[in-house]
């Protein structure tokens, strides 16, 4: 009994360890190394900076504190496409994430072996807090 007690512990540690190595595996993959990341007009400090500001006065008057999650495609262009709410703050801060991000210009694409190459991007805004 004990016997098979053990072999059935470690056959169940190992299935583990095994699934765990076979989904990191498969999100290197579809996530392979890139050059450099897209950059906005003025750079990423000016950007988020600017992004969270008015992200925060629209949370303020609609009285909501949180983390707003939001992703974006920046293409071979630079141009921002697809900009979608992954987690909403509110309808005001979700309407002012795309509106602002959609409208930032063109990027300085991501670039892979000296190639530009779409990218998506993944940001979170906040969190924030009065």
């Amino acid at each position: 009994m004990k016997t098979l007690l053990l072999s059935a512990f470690f056959s169940l540690a190992l299935g583990v360890v095994l699934s765990f190595n076979a989904t990191v595996h498969a999100q290197e993959a579809g996530n392979p190394p890139v050059d450099g990341m897209p950059i906005p007009p003025g750079g990423f400090y000016n950007f988020s900076n600017n992004l969270n500001q008015i992200i925060q006065k629209a949370a303020l008057e609609a009285k909501v504190q949180g983390v707003l999650l939001v992703s974006y495609v920046v293409t071979a262009e630079g141009k921002v496409e697809k900009v979608e709410i992954i987690r909403s703050l509110c309808p005001n801060c979700d309407e002012e994430a795309v509106r602002v991000i959609s409208n930032s210009g063109i990027w300085t694409p991501s670039k892979k072996e000296g190639k530009s190459i779409v990218k998506k991007m993944t940001l979170q805004i906040g969190p924030i807090q009065f």
